[in-house]
C-alpha cells in the first residue's frame, strides 16, 4: 500500500472512532429497526454494483463498519444515512430512516417513558434527590450523568443527554398537558456543574415554572415528614381515563395501572403537593437562591 493510500485508509471512520453506537440486544424493536435499515442499505449498495469497501470509501467509513451496519449490529449515525442516500441515489428514502434510527439510540426504558409522557394529558412528578429530568438543562443533565460510577463513556453520556432532552418535547405539545412538579429544596442548593451551570438551571426552572400549563413547587427542608421520603413518584393520566404510576418506595418501584394502587399513589402525591410551598412562593424561593449567588 502506498503512503497516500495508507493515509486515505486512516481517514475512513471505524468502530473505534465512534464508540457507543452498538445495538442493545435486549431491545427487540430497536434490533428489528436496525436490521431493516441495514438490509435496505445492503440491497441498494449491491444494486449499484458497489463493494462494501468502495461504498465505505465513498461515504468516509471503513469496510468493517459498513458491514457491521448492514448486518444490523451497528446503529448508523445521521450523517452516515445522509451520505448513503446521496451515494446510492435513494432520493431521500434512506435519509427518511433517520427518525426511527434516532429513537433506537435512546435507551429502551427512556424511550418507553418518553412515549407515555407524550400521550399523557396530566403528568405529576415528585423528585427528592435531583432536579427532575424533564426540567434539566443540557449542561446540568450532562454533569449529573457524568457523575455516575463506574463512569459512562463520553459517547454514552451524550446519548443519554440527548434522550433526556428529547423527552422535554412534552412542553411543546398542542394541546398542552397539565404538568405538576414538586422538587425538594436540597438539590436546588447543589451547584451541579459549577456556578454558571447551576445558575442557568435555576433560571430554566423559573422559565418553565411560568408556563401556563405547568405548576412547580418546592418542598422546604425544614418541614415535617411526608410520603415522598422513600423516593421519586410519577403519575401519568391519559385521555381515555387510564393512568400509570411509579414510586420508588411503593409496589417495589414497578409501574402500576391497578386503580386501587393508583389511588394510593394519588393520595401520596396529593399530600406532598399540599405540604410543599405554593407555586408562587416556590418561584420566589428560586429567585432568592439566584440572588444569593
Amino acid at each position: 500500500m502506498t503512503v497516500d493510500a495508507e493515509a486515505e485508509a486512516e481517514e475512513l471512520k471505524s468502530e473505534a472512532d465512534e464508540p457507543g453506537w452498538e445495538v442493545d440486544p435486549d431491545d427487540e424493536w430497536g434490533v428489528a429497526v436496525i436490521a431493516t435499515v441495514g438490509r435496505q442499505l445492503r440491497l441498494r449498495r449491491k444494486a449499484m454494483g458497489l463493494r462494501a469497501a468502495e461504498f465505505g470509501k465513498a461515504i468516509g467509513y471503513g469496510e468493517g463498519l459498513v458491514l457491521k451496519v448492514e448486518s444490523g449490529g451497528r446503529i448508523p449515525r445521521p450523517e452516515y444515512l445522509d451520505k448513503a442516500d446521496e451515494v446510492l441515489k435513494a432520493d431521500g428514502l434512506i435519509a427518511a430512516m433517520k427518525e426511527d434510527v434516532a429513537k433506537v439510540r435512546y435507551p429502551k426504558k427512556v424511550r418507553e417513558l418518553g412515549k407515555l409522557e407524550g400521550q399523557a394529558v396530566e403528568i405529576g412528578v415528585y423528585e427528592c434527590n435531583i432536579i427532575a429530568g424533564l426540567l434539566q438543562t443540557p449542561d446540568h443533565a450532562r454533569a449529573v450523568i457524568k457523575a455516575a460510577q463506574p463512569p459512562y463513556s463520553p459517547d454514552d453520556v451524550e446519548r443519554m443527554v440527548a434522550a433526556r432532552l428529547a423527552r422535554q418535547s412534552v412542553f411543546e405539545r398542542d394541546p398542552a398537558p397539565s404538568i405538576h412538579f414538586v422538587l425538594e429544596e436540597a438539590p436546588l442548593h447543589r451547584e451541579v456543574g459549577r456556578t454558571m451551570v447551576w445558575r442557568q438551571q435555576l433560571e430554566h426552572l423559573l422559565e418553565v415554572g411560568q408556563l401556563h400549563n405547568v405548576t412547580l413547587q418546592v418542598m422546604p427542608t425544614n418541614t415535617d415528614a411526608h410520603p415522598g421520603l422513600d423516593g421519586r413518584i410519577e403519575l401519568l393520566k391519559f385521555p381515555d381515563g387510564t393512568a400509570v404510576g411509579r414510586s420508588d418506595g411503593a409496589f417495589n418501584g414497578r409501574p402500576i395501572t391497578d386503580p386501587k394502587q393508583l389511588r394510593i399513589l394519588e393520595l401520596q402525591y396529593g399530600t406532598i403537593r399540599a405540604q410543599a410551598l405554593p407555586p408562587r412562593e416556590s418561584l420566589a424561593f428560586i429567585e432568592k437562591l439566584l440572588g444569593e449567588t
